[in-house]
């Protein structure tokens, strides 16, 4: 394997270049839903396996991968650097029309985990050809990103603790001292990253409200306790939770994505279902919103003579980046990218990553990675069926996840 100098960086993710992005067509045709990432999993170790970095598998479920690469200058037992990409896909069918689309019918890479994957794939083979490393660094292939929670799985088999003194941690090498992740970013250019200290991404919780009444016919409504009353009161009343329940520069959300009730037009059903998502940026303003939908469905439901059965699944954290990482972080990726293309996040955004977790244990960093080429208003949402990760961010989250490795500050 040829030896790259830390100069050299540029030019080893070139050589590379058209094998990643391969390897990116080859994942992006063959997504695998959180827990199921079998055939990814497998596509990691190989590339691993190839590079001669040492790895556990079977990880997080059974499918997460941890590799390492010991520093070779400097103390070889301090703390790691943790680089972080998440493997799994999402239910929905693709409409892109590319020749590597998916194979497998209503799955797809519709949020990019092919690309980030990807990325730290390359980051690993620069970094397997680095000769100076300063640190050591440890590869996190992360399974069920979307709603699975992998990443807390990860934190509690103790991943971060590294090997351990005694050579039976959860993970390898020494202990994991700081993380860094990144996500494709679909309205902000190519050639970008963009950051901010503190919380950058919500926290995310949903709910599942069943209202129950007394069903009936829908010519005697009378004789009925209708839910599907109730069950819209309900709605409506729940969009005070942001409106009069939270400060106006508090930031939070209570979306409802689902309602489902009834089988027929001219009877009124014994129950409905109401399902929805609740994002908050601080503690406080997350029990908030829990307490708001609980009362309000409760007594709502109680006025309209009906009971309701509410289920809350707690979800995410908040992503909250370490301002002494981002600190770090922000001047390393002006000189990598120049100082126009690093971008201040003036807000967090109310979307939620799992990158949580790890965040909840060590000094973490999370950016966003630019995505919308040059000259085009609009790219392909996340969790659409039309988005596909841009091959080009490619060399630019490679990298960046080289440079916070191989950091010296």
């Amino acid at each position: 394997m040829k030896t790259a100098t830390a100069a050299g960086v540029k030019d080893c993710i070139k050589a590379e270049l058209d094998d990643l992005i391969e390897i990116r067509h080859d994942l992006h045709a063959h997504p695998e839903l959180m827990w199921q990432e079998e055939r990814t999993s497998s596509v990691v170790q190989r590339e691993l396996t190839k590079l001669g970095i040492e790895f556990k598998a079977g990880l997080a479920g059974g499918t997460g991968v941890v590799g390492h690469l010991p520093a070779t200058t400097g103390d070889t037992s301090k703390p790691a650097v943790a680089l972080r990409a998440d493997m799994d896909a999402l239910p929905i069918t693709e409409e892109t029309g590319l020749s590597y689309s998916s194979t497998r019918d209503g799955l797809m890479h519709a949020c990019g985990h092919d690309g980030h994957t990807t990325i730290l794939l390359g980051a690993a083979r620069v970094l397997a050809q680095t000769e100076h490393r300063p640190n050591p660094v440890t590869f996190v292939f992360q399974p069920a990103e979307e709603g699975g929670g992998g990443g807390q799985r990860f934190c509690m088999e103790g991943m971060l603790d590294g090997s351990g003194a005694d050579g039976k941690g959860g993970g390898l090498g020494p202990r994991v001292g700081s993380i860094y992740g990144l996500h494709g970013w679909p309205n902000q250019k190519l050639g970008t990253v963009k950051t901010r200290p503190g919380p950058l991404m919500a926290s995310t919780d949903e709910f599942l409200i069943t209202v129950r009444g007394k069903g009936g016919h829908a010519a005697w409504p009378h004789l009925t306790n209708d839910p599907v009353v109730a069950a819209c009161a309900i709605v409506t009343s729940m969009q005070t939770i942001v409106s009069r329940s939270t400060s106006p520069v508090d930031s939070a959300v209570c979306t409802i994505g689902r309602i489902a009730g009834g089988t027929v037009d001219n009877v009124i059903p014994e129950a409905v279902e109401i399902e929805g998502t609740t994002r908050a940026l601080t503690p406080e303003m997350r029990k908030l919103a829990e307490e708001r939908v609980r009362e309000i469905s409760l007594h709502v439901a109680k006025a309209h003579g009906c009971t309701i059965d509410i289920h809350w699944n707690v979800g995410y954290p908040v992503v909250k980046n370490d301002p002494k990482m981002v600190e770090r972080f922000v001047p390393l990726a002006e000189q990598v990218l120049g100082k126009e293309n690093v971008l201040h996040a003036e807000t967090p955004v109310m979307g939620g990553e799992d990158f949580a977790y790890y965040a909840e244990h060590v000094p973490a960093c999370f950016y966003f990675l630019g995505l919308c080429p040059e000259g085009q208003e609009h790219f392909p949402e996340l969790h659409t069926p039309r988005f596909d990760f841009n091959d080009k961010a490619i060399p630019v989250g490679v990298e960046m996840m080289t440079r916070v490795a191989l950091d010296e500050s």
